[in-house]
């Protein structure tokens, strides 16, 4: 975490700590993809790749261990737990992986049912776009909006209230492109019913 300025924050939790570096917020994250604020909480959301499998949803705070390298739920190799007590476990994770991308909660007026209680994920391998029913620091159940249009890569609020969504064409078995391969996109619009 840095200050607008790019200095580090006197508050931050390793800014006292003998050779670590100050502008450490976290570690033990294994590779990052979205980042979200929740509006009404200030929590920092978080979605993660994991190995081979292990794909995570965590909630980001100041100081905390999130294990990779010596803990995961996916497949790697040397790493043998799934869980180790110092260490911060992750809200939910996807075995097998679904690739997870960009995140955001939802903070117009045009959905109200998704309106300060959902955390939508993108999924690249899983090429969906999940939503998330969250309360607080809690992930209530989970459901999948759709999956049929490719990979799903980052969602956003617009000005209209609408979200919009970045997509990839459809990649992988029986599409004619690698799931990896360079494959046109589009961004659509989710129109309410009503």
């Amino acid at each position: 975490r840095s200050n607008d300025d790019g200095s580090v924050p006197q508050d931050n939790p390793f800014v006292n700590t003998q050779g670590a570096w100050p502008s450490i917020w976290s570690y033990g994250n294994r590779n990052p993809e979205g980042l979200a604020f929740d509006p009404r909480t200030g929590l920092l959301w978080e979605s993660e790749h994991g190995p081979t499998g292990g794909d995570e949803i965590n909630i980001i705070e100041p100081g905390l261990n999130y294990g990779w390298g010596v803990v995961s739920r996916g497949i790697q190799p040397g790493i043998s737990r799934q869980h180790d007590p110092l260490m911060t476990d992750p809200l939910t994770y996807y075995t097998p992986s679904i690739g997870p991308s960009g995140i955001s909660f939802y903070t117009g007026d045009r959905y109200p049912r998704w309106q300060n209680n959902s955390l939508f994920v993108t999924a690249l391998v899983g090429q969906r776009l999940l939503r998330l029913a969250i309360s607080d620091r809690d992930i209530t159940s989970q459901e999948i909006v759709f999956e049929q249009f490719g990979r799903v890569r980052q969602i956003v609020n617009g000005p209209d209230g609408l979200f919009y969504v970045l997509l990839q064409n459809p990649t992988g078995r029986g599409t004619g492109t690698p799931v990896f391969g360079a494959a046109p996109g589009m961004v659509i619009r989710l129109q309410p019913e009503n």
